[in-house]
């Protein structure tokens, strides 16, 4: 199959083009050049800038694909490009989406929870939207005006030891240093999916399916922000200052005021089997505090 992968350098974008790869695929990897890969002569690269009109429209003039993955569209406007440009090829185009299109109403959340298919649409580039509103408006857009078939896949925070947001080490530098972290309801229950299974679920529904539409996928299991500090502090030996009201710099990167966590049955039972959260987050968590990697 050949496969164009939009952010396939880094974290669970390159850990899905080396899966890919491995299973024998026609790999290019559209890059904006600035970040090495691993992959050498096993993919092809063509340097763009996602965002870019132009750019989108050069590339499909000189080559088609089966299949598309979009890990860095953020906006109406990259999925009003995306679809100007791949209507006459038709690929199969999987966009990355989030939890966050989701309100948070402190219970698990479906995919009917936020119906993209009637979303008012609004456009603009990156920088006019916050995140989860910018994922919510390309959602719109992919689903209200693309003649080819997508599906988005919704994850919650990815984990992994190749986060470069570092949002594990933030609580463990805290934590060794004595300083407060700031959570406004430790009984909150999150869940998370790990950038490996991040990256196989991609790759299944991608090469393995022919689903459409929005989809869930997250690790089986939650944990409460209480019991997520507890493991953290377990690891390190060393008790967690946890406060309500902190400054801004200090507040968790996890903190959410209610429940926030995803309904995974639609993928469950289209055949996906989820990782427990229980039988990798110590593990990640133990790796990163021996790296000391913040």
């Amino acid at each position: 199959m050949k496969i164009l992968v939009f952010g396939g350098t880094r974290f669970f974008g390159k850990r899905l083009v080396e899966r890919l790869v491995d299973s024998g695929h026609d790999v290019t990897i559209a890059t904006r050049g600035k970040t090495s890969d691993p992959f050498g002569d096993r993919v092809r690269r063509i340097v763009l800038d996602r965002s870019k009109r132009d750019d989108l429209f050069k590339l499909v003039s000189k080559e088609s694909f089966d299949l598309v993955y979009d890990n860095i569209g953020y906006s109406p406007q990259d999925a009003l490009y995306a679809i100007q440009a791949f209507k006459h090829s038709m690929p199969r185009y999987i966009f990355t989406s989030s939890l966050s299109v989701y309100p948070n109403k402190g219970r698990v959340l479906g995919e009917s929870d936020f119906d993209c298919t009637h979303y008012e649409t609004v456009f603009g580039d990156r920088d006019d939207f916050d995140y989860g509103q910018g994922k919510k408006l390309a959602e719109a857009v992919f689903f209200q005006k693309a003649p080819f078939p997508v599906a988005a896949v919704r994850f919650p925070i990815v984990l992994g030891p190749d986060d470069y947001t570092k949002r594990i080490q933030f609580h463990l530098k805290r934590i060794e240093a004595g300083r407060e972290i700031g959570l406004v309801n430790e009984d909150a229950e999150i869940g998370f999916i790990s950038s490996f299974e991040a990256a196989r679920f991609l790759e299944w529904i991608g090469t393995e399916t022919d689903l459409t539409g929005p989809i869930n996928a997250a690790s089986e299991g939650t944990i409460s922000l209480a019991e997520l500090m507890q493991l953290f502090s377990d690891t390190l030996g060393k008790s967690a200052i946890i406060e309500e009201v902190t400054e801004d710099e200090d507040e968790s990167p996890f903190d959410i005021e209610k429940s926030y966590y995803l309904d995974t049955s639609r993928a469950k039972e289209a055949g996906f089997v989820f990782e427990k959260l229980e039988n990798w987050l110590p593990e990640l968590v133990r790796e990163l505090a021996n790296r000391k990697d913040y």
